[in-house]
C-alpha cells in the first residue's frame, strides 16, 4: 500500500513518464528516445494539468457566484470530483481491488478477452468510489470489492468496443479509454443519437465546429467560441465588464492551449505505440492491444469544451426545475465536461447531440446522487472526509463527476445493497 500511495501521489506528470519509459524499454526503444518518449508524455499531462486548472480555477468562482444568483437551496452538496477520489482511495477495499483489478486486466489479455492496457492507474478511483459506498451500506469488504470491480470490467468493455470510432475520430491511433466515469454514458451517447435522428428537423441540425468555422470563418474558431461562451458564463454569473472580459479570454486561452499540449503528450505516446505495435505483432500477430488512458486526452476538441461550458447553466437550471432533486451542483460544475468526451464520436460530433445528451446524463446524475446521497456521505465519513467548510451539519454529499453516481455505479450499488 506505501508503494501504491507513493505512486499515486505523484500524479499522472510524473506516475506517466516513468511508466511510459519502462513500456518503451520492454519494447525495444533505445534508452535515449525512450526517456525522450516518457518526459513528452510527462510534460504533455503537465501541460494539460496546467491549462485544465486554468478553466477550473477560472470557472469556479462564475459557477458559485451562478450558484448563489440562481438562489439554489438544495439538501445535497456536491463537493467535486477530488472528495470522491479522496473517498475510492481512502477505503478499506483498495489492496484488493488495485490488485485484483491488474490481475484481471492481465488475464483478460492472456486469454484474449480483451485489447485495452489499463495503465490510468489514477483513476482507478472511478470505480473504488462505486465500491467505497458499497462498503459503507454493507460493511463487507468482499461484496464492495466485487461491486468495484465489475465496475471495471464493465468500462475495460465498453473501452474495447469504443476505441475504434474514437481513434478515429480523435486521430489518436492504439488507444482507448477505460474510464469508469466517461465511458458509461457512451449508451446514452447512442441512443440520444438514434432518437434525434428519427425526429424530421432536429435531425438537420448540424453544430459541428469544422462547418462552422467553414461557413462563418473567424467566428466559428475555437478561440472565438471561447471568448463568447466565457463571457455569456460571465453574464449569467453576474460578473462586471473587466471579470466578464477576464474570463472570456482565460476560456479562449483553454480552447487554444488545451490542444497544443495533447499534441506534446500524443508526440510521447507515438514512440511507445509504434514500439508496442511492432513488437506484440511479432509475438502475437493476429492480435491488437490498446494502452488505456486518462479522458483528458479528448477534452480538448472545440466540441467537447464547448458544449462542456454550455453544460454549466444547463446544470444548474435542471437542479431548479426537477422534481424531486436534491443535489446542488457545486464544485463540479466546472468539471462536467468530462461526462462527454466518449459520446462525441457517436453523436458525429455536433454540439446540438452532444449537448441534449449532456442534459440526459446530468438528469441520470442528479437523480442517482439524490438517491444515494446518504450512503455516499457515509462512505465520505469512513474515509474521513469532513464536509465543505461553512456547509449545514444537515446536509449530505453526492458528486456530479465520479463512478457511483453513473447508472452503472448505482445499479451495481443497488443490488449490492440487496446483499446487505
Amino acid at each position: 500500500m506505501n508503494i501504491i500511495n507513493t505512486i499515486i501521489n505523484m500524479g499522472p506528470s510524473v506516475m506517466m513518464p516513468i511508466i511510459f519509459f519502462i513500456l518503451a524499454l520492454i519494447f525495444g526503444v533505445k534508452v535515449g528516445k525512450a526517456f525522450k518518449a516518457g518526459m513528452l508524455v510527462g510534460i504533455g499531462f503537465e501541460g494539460i494539468n496546467l491549462v485544465i486548472g486554468l478553466l477550473l480555477n477560472s470557472l469556479g468562482p462564475a459557477a458559485e457566484a451562478m450558484v448563489a444568483r440562481f438562489g439554489l437551496n438544495l439538501t445535497v452538496v456536491d463537493p467535486g470530483w477530488p472528495v470522491g477520489a479522496t473517498i475510492g482511495w481512502g477505503s478499506p477495499i483498495v489492496p484488493f481491488v488495485v490488485f485484483g483489478g491488474l490481475l484481471i486486466n492481465l488475464l483478460l489479455l492472456v486469454f484474449n478477452l480483451t485489447k485495452t492496457v489499463n495503465i490510468d492507474i489514477f483513476n482507478y478511483w472511478h470505480f473504488l468510489l462505486t465500491g467505497g459506498v458499497i462498503y459503507a451500506i454493507t460493511d463487507n469488504v468482499v461484496i464492495a470489492s466485487i461491486g468495484a470491480l465489475i465496475h471495471f470490467v464493465i468500462a475495460i468493455i465498453i473501452a474495447d468496443k469504443t476505441a475504434p470510432k474514437i481513434q478515429e475520430a480523435y486521430d489518436l491511433k492504439g488507444v482507448s479509454f477505460a474510464h469508469a466515469t466517461s465511458a458509461m454514458y457512451v449508451p446514452i451517447g447512442v441512443a440520444t443519437n438514434w432518437i434525434i435522428e428519427k425526429i424530421p428537423g432536429l435531425n438537420k441540425i448540424d453544430a459541428n465546429p469544422d462547418l462552422i468555422t467553414k461557413k462563418f470563418g473567424i467566428m466559428g474558431e475555437p478561440l472565438t467560441l471561447g471568448t463568447i461562451l466565457g463571457a455569456l458564463l460571465g453574464v449569467l454569473a453576474g460578473f462586471n465588464i473587466t471579470e466578464i472580459m477576464i474570463l472570456a479570454i482565460k476560456v479562449a486561452s483553454v480552447m487554444v492551449l488545451l490542444p497544443a499540449m495533447i499534441n506534446v503528450l500524443v508526440e510521447g505516446l507515438v514512440t511507445v505505440r509504434d514500439a508496442a505495435e511492432a513488437t506484440l505483432k511479432k509475438k502475437f500477430p493476429n492480435r491488437e492491444f490498446y494502452i488505456g488512458l486518462d479522458t483528458a486526452l479528448l477534452i480538448g476538441d472545440p466540441a467537447i469544451l464547448a458544449t462542456g461550458l454550455l453544460m454549466i447553466p444547463a446544470a444548474l437550471l435542471l437542479a431548479i426545475i426537477l422534481p424531486g432533486n436534491k443535489v446542488l451542483p457545486f464544485v463540479d460544475l466546472a468539471s462536467l465536461v468530462f461526462l462527454i468526451p466518449m459520446v462525441s464520436p457517436y453523436c458525429r460530433k455536433n454540439m446540438f447531440r452532444i449537448f441534449v445528451t449532456g442534459l440526459v446524463v446530468i438528469t441520470l446524475v442528479l437523480y442517482i446522487g439524490t438517491d444515494i446521497a446518504p450512503y455516499y456521505t457515509m462512505a465520505a465519513e469512513t474515509a474521513n472526509v469532513a464536509l465543505p467548510q461553512g456547509v449545514d451539519s444537515s446536509t449530505q454529499m453526492a458528486n456530479l463527476v465520479g463512478g457511483a453516481t453513473t447508472p452503472v455505479g448505482w445499479i451495481i450499488i443497488k443490488l449490492a445493497s440487496i446483499l446487505k
